[in-house]
């Protein structure tokens, strides 16, 4: 098998396909992305992980600047992170930029935040602020199980303390009288 060309008409195909697709192009290039990722994730165990920059300096010249190293490697991280049938499948519905947020986190609070963005229909951005905020690792470890088990929760479940206090301004003491701190 020609991983490198399997790769490049993947590509080829998925950008002729988004011109041609608009409505489902963003589903069909988290899919081909995927499928980029086993490829690479396989080519790499038969010739080593340096394929990448290989593959990544052919394809920047011959199909675009955008297929360069980092993003062959973030297709690669995307495929054995959903690989695993311990992730939800409703990854699918997200976007690509949405997906690139959650590479970095735990396969627990992955699966909350894909269901919480296909729940809520949540943009980019509101997904971003989510993570940044701990949404997550700020619920109960009771209500996590319950989560997981996908058990019905009760508000209270999900916001024993819904204050969040941002505290931008270096504030030493929060309380009702506020004292700044010396920098």
């Amino acid at each position: 098998m020609n991983y490198y060309n399997e790769i490049k008409n993947k590509i080829i195909d998925n950008e002729i396909y988004s011109r041609v697709k608009d409505y489902s192009k963003e589903r069909h290039k988290v899919i081909t992305y995927f499928e980029i990722g086993k490829l690479l994730n396989e080519a790499g165990s038969k010739y080593g992980d340096n394929i990448i920059d290989e593959y990544s300096k052919k394809l920047v010249i011959e199909v675009g600047k955008k297929y360069n190293r980092r993003t062959l490697f973030r297709m690669k991280q995307f495929y054995n992170m959903f690989n695993n049938e311990k992730v939800s499948t409703l990854w699918t519905q997200l976007t690509w930029s949405h997906l690139r947020l959650l590479f970095n986190l735990e396969i627990d609070s992955v699966n909350y935040y894909i269901q919480v963005v296909v729940d809520k229909h949540l943009s980019v951005r509101e997904l971003e602020f989510k993570i940044k905020s701990n949404e997550y690792e700020r619920i109960p470890i009771e209500s996590r199980f319950k989560l997981m088990s996908n058990e019905k929760l009760k508000p209270n479940d999900l916001i024993p303390n819904p204050i969040m206090i941002k505290n931008s301004n270096n504030y030493k003491n929060i309380s009702s009288s506020i004292t700044k701190t010396n920098t």
